[in-house]
């Protein structure tokens, strides 16, 4: 029986996955999937891994996600779900990197710098 366990990261967020034969449930936090990310978009993002390696329906992936907003929570899904497929079929890691699913995505949210009022952006300049 085929089982692995990977994590994806992207902004502040983490998932750890664990990925196991089964006839393709996915659980989030303890939720299905569906009712942790309820848009379309975000179940598209954290299925494009499966689909693009027609896998869909053969693994139970149970997630752990903790950290930053729900995208990056899916994106992070996404990677840990691309990596664990990869560990266990080397052959579907062209397919994937084709669709840029293999690369983490390293942008972070820029510090906040000491006397300016965001990272970049100065107080209002007054003449008078």
């Amino acid at each position: 029986m085929a089982t692995t366990n990977t994590s994806g990261r992207r902004k502040t967020a983490i998932a750890r996955i664990y990925l196991k034969e089964g006839s393709g449930n996915i659980t989030v936090n303890d939720k299905d999937y569906k009712v942790y990310f309820p848009t379309l978009p975000l179940q598209y993002i954290v299925n494009q891994a499966i689909e693009t390696s027609n896998q869909a329906g053969k693994f139970d992936i149970l997630v752990n996600v903790k950290g930053g907003g729900i995208t990056g929570q899916a994106e992070a899904t996404r990677l840990a779900i691309a990596k664990a497929l990869v560990e266990l079929d080397p052959e579907v890691k062209p397919a994937l990197r084709a669709k840029g699913l293999m690369t983490r995505d390293s942008r972070m949210v820029e510090r906040k710098k000491p006397g300016r009022r965001k990272a970049r952006r100065r107080f209002q300049f007054s003449k008078r």
